[in-house]
């Protein structure tokens, strides 16, 4: 694995003027992730209700994550666990760092709140690397199975296998 020196990598707060730059990056590798989803992401930092880190690389666009600190999974929003949500990094600078860079800045922001961090993985292939990467760091599941959209499910329910059916997990990330 290679790893970027770390003064080539950069995690900042989200900036309103960066809505387009992102959903071109995105475009440019055939993913539709509108700039309006950054807007709200903005506005929804702007009102405190989510933070969004970027990951640069020598100033270019590498990735991103938020953090709501009201989830909508029920367990954790009645545990006041902020939730790290939408970790993306783009196709080209995957395996060199940048997720668990962004994943370290997350955590140390929540411990400034909770002493737990929650985070939800989706259940498909496609999340294979962030289902290991999750456990590699020390995150592990809640105990209450799967949910989707925020729901856990019980024995006998039928739901369609997307993006939003999910297993959380939780890390203790120091005291608040």
């Amino acid at each position: 694995m290679t790893y970027l020196a770390l003064s080539a990598l950069t995690v900042r707060p989200l900036r309103d003027a960066d809505a387009d730059m992102i959903a071109a990056a995105f475009a440019a590798q055939g993913w539709n992730k509108p700039a309006a989803q950054y807007r709200s992401y903005y506005a929804e930092q702007c009102a405190g209700e989510r933070q969004v880190l970027i990951a640069e690389i020598n100033g270019e666009f590498a990735g991103y994550l938020t953090i709501v600190w009201q989830s909508d999974y029920q367990p954790f929003c009645e545990q006041a666990i902020p939730e790290i949500v939408d970790l993306n990094v783009l196709i080209a600078w995957r395996r060199r760092g940048i997720a668990s860079a962004l994943l370290d800045a997350a955590e140390t922001l929540i411990a400034t709140r909770s002493p737990v961090a929650g985070i939800g993985v989706g259940m498909t292939a496609d999340y294979g690397a962030a289902q290991i990467l999750y456990v590699r760091r020390g995150y592990l599941p809640d105990g209450r199975g799967v949910a989707s959209r925020g729901r856990t499910l019980h024995h006998g329910d039928v739901v369609l296998l997307d993006d939003n059916l999910a297993l959380y997990l939780t890390k203790g990330v120091g005291t608040s």
